[in-house]
């Protein structure tokens, strides 16, 4: 979980005193929370899916364990701190105990192992992406298909298809929609060293659904990303990727009170070729944009770096402790 995220629950008492707590979002969903300590202005449509409507069964869980916070001895964040700088330094000045962003949170030392090319399940695809022009392919992984209704999962397996875009796929549940689909255009494999293919030259672009943990190394990889988020806190996570870093499309705008959706496979099949068009000023702007984060986080991680200090100073506070 982010610390945007975090505090959004650890601040839940703002949200309930102001009643931004709608049973559904016909009427307010674009309404905009501007008094979160830390966050920049967020859409409601855009706060965790546990905060209003049916989601909020589980609400208490969260909630219990957010509560323990007073109770901690640290609070470590595994993001990066010039990430979420704002919100971070909100609870530096607000919390009796250190805390320290730890992040990027992902296997990035595992970059510097070998890596058999021969996927066991499916196609050789780092030896795929080896013969891909730079910058050309998509990377799309959004969970189980469970996590999405079947008509929208076929207009996106449709629309990608016909934009003509390369595309890498992780298929983790059923693959029969791609058994005609595929031939030079596109691989589909049930699963893939994520960050080792983001990281791969010809990785131009990524569509997430928004995890925290997909979005970090999407980061670090300097990627830009389509976000789709499904549930729980995708929404937030992908207001930050495309409104705070600008690193990323929305796929769908957030339609309040209206039901499902459905994104159709000519408007995904449009938002890729321009998503993934990289002669396009906007598009080169926005590469930049993420390089420059990617960048961000390689310094944060480095000798001197805001998370190698953090690291130090956490295991520094840990050894004087336990030693007195």
């Amino acid at each position: 979980m982010s610390a945007s995220v975090f505090s959004i629950f650890h601040h839940f008492n703002l949200l309930v005193q102001n009643h931004h707590f709608p049973a559904d979002l016909s009427e307010q969903g674009n309404d905009r929370v501007d008094y979160i300590p830390g966050h920049t202005p967020i859409c409601l449509a855009d706060l965790p899916t546990i905060l209003y409507g049916s989601g909020r069964q589980v609400l208490h869980h969260v909630l219990d364990c957010v509560s323990s916070v007073p109770k901690a001895q640290y609070l470590l964040f595994t993001s990066v701190y010039e990430l979420e700088f704002q919100v971070i330094d909100v609870f530096k000045a607000n919390l009796p105990f250190p805390v320290y962003a730890i992040g990027p949170s992902i296997p990035y030392l595992d970059l510097k192992q070998p890596f058999s090319t021969t996927s066991l399940n499916g196609p050789d695809y780092l030896q795929w992406l080896d013969l891909q022009p730079r910058g050309s392919v998509l990377y799309v992984s959004l969970g189980s298909f469970l996590s999405i209704s079947a008509a929208q999962m076929d207009e996106i397996v449709a629309g990608v298809q016909d934009s003509g875009v390369r595309y890498l796929w992780v298929s983790r549940g059923d693959s029969s929609r791609f058994k005609d689909c595929c031939g030079s255009q596109g691989v589909v494999v049930p699963w893939c060293d994520q960050l080792r293919v983001l990281c791969h030259s010809s990785v131009g672009g990524f569509w997430s659904h928004c995890g925290f943990n997909s979005t970090l190394e999407a980061v670090y990889a300097g990627v830009p990303m389509l976000t789709f988020p499904i549930f729980m806190d995708q929404n937030p996570n992908s207001k930050q990727i495309v409104e705070d870093w600008k690193v990323g499309w929305r796929v769908k705008k957030n339609k309040v009170g209206e039901g499902e959706q459905l994104v159709s496979r000519e408007e995904i099949a449009e938002l890729v070729r321009r998503f993934m068009d990289f002669e396009s000023k906007e598009q080169m702007e926005m590469r930049k944009r993420a390089r420059k984060v990617g960048e961000t986080c390689q310094k944060a991680i480095a000798k001197g770096g805001s998370t190698d200090i953090n690291l130090d100073a956490f295991i520094k506070d840990i050894f004087e402790r336990h030693h007195h």
